[in-house]
């Protein structure tokens, strides 16, 4: 009987997701990665065949609830169960709240919030029979506001409180549930950051060479849930700003403020 493990990889046809779907495919997972793009999974399936052939590439929009649960139930179908779902798909947004039309928040819940409660909606059952995890890759704008990107961080801190939750519900059930706060990390969701209208940025506010490789947040990702850790939290900086901010709330309000304030073309004054 094969025994290898099961995972769902959702936004894995670039960044973080791709980068998943690598490492657990050199660990021995059978890998079941959704995207958009199907001629994007197409490409990156190649390559991976080239050391694992257990891979699958489902086209899917997270935000649609019905692509959720055809996903689940086509990896099911396919390798014949589940043991980790990785909620890696998300995007993110660039504008002062006061600016914003009301669309982009809606387009960021119910990617980076709603698409997460669908794929672990339908997934749970499946991942319960195996006591496996639930991952949720999210950031430091969940634990604190990040201003320019109020639906962003909104749509995080729901994730966190959600997955939270869903720990708690399960502490008998051997589930584990893991969220993932990478930092900065090289990928593209900065370029496709919605604006004012929902219309994509383009380009990236940020130096994308000086920022944590999307290798080594899956790196950690896979490290982390071996070990069956609830949080990870990658950046040094993150780390420290969360600290602080227990004891001088005002004081990592204005350097959160002055650091966004940093970016070209900043949203703030």
């Amino acid at each position: 009987m094969n025994k290898k493990k099961v995972v769902i990889i959702t936004g894995a046809s670039s960044g973080i997701g791709l980068a998943c779907a690598k490492e657990f495919s050199r660990k021995g997972y059978k890998v079941a990665m959704a995207a958009r793009s199907l001629d994007k999974l197409a490409i990156i399936e190649q390559e991976i065949k080239s050391y694992n052939r257990d891979i699958l590439s489902v086209k899917a929009d997270i935000s649609i609830e019905e692509d959720c649960k055809m996903l689940i139930e086509e990896t099911v179908r396919h390798f014949g169960g589940l043991d980790v779902l990785i909620n890696n798909a998300g995007i993110s947004m660039r504008a002062l709240f006061k600016d914003l039309e009301l669309k982009v928040l809606h387009s960021l819940m119910n990617t980076n919030f709603w698409g997460a409660v669908y794929c672990t909606k339908y997934a749970l059952p499946y991942i319960l029979e195996r006591q496996g995890s639930v991952i949720g890759i999210s950031s430091i704008a969940g634990f604190m506001g990040l201003p320019g990107r109020t639906g962003y961080s909104a749509s995080k801190y729901a994730l966190h409180g959600f997955l939270d939750t869903l720990r708690i519900e399960h502490l008998k059930d051997g589930l584990h549930v893991m969220i993932v706060a990478p930092g900065f990390t090289s990928s593209n969701i900065r370029k496709t950051a919605l604006g004012v209208n929902g219309s994509m940025q383009g380009e990236s506010p940020r130096d994308e060479n000086k920022m944590m490789t999307p290798e080594r947040v899956a790196f950690h990702i896979y490290k982390g849930m071996v070990k069956r850790k609830r949080q990870i939290i990658l950046s040094d900086k993150g780390k420290i700003a969360l600290i602080l901010k227990q004891f001088f709330p005002k004081f990592i309000d204005y350097c959160e403020y002055l650091e966004m304030k940093k970016e070209p073309n900043s949203p703030l004054q």
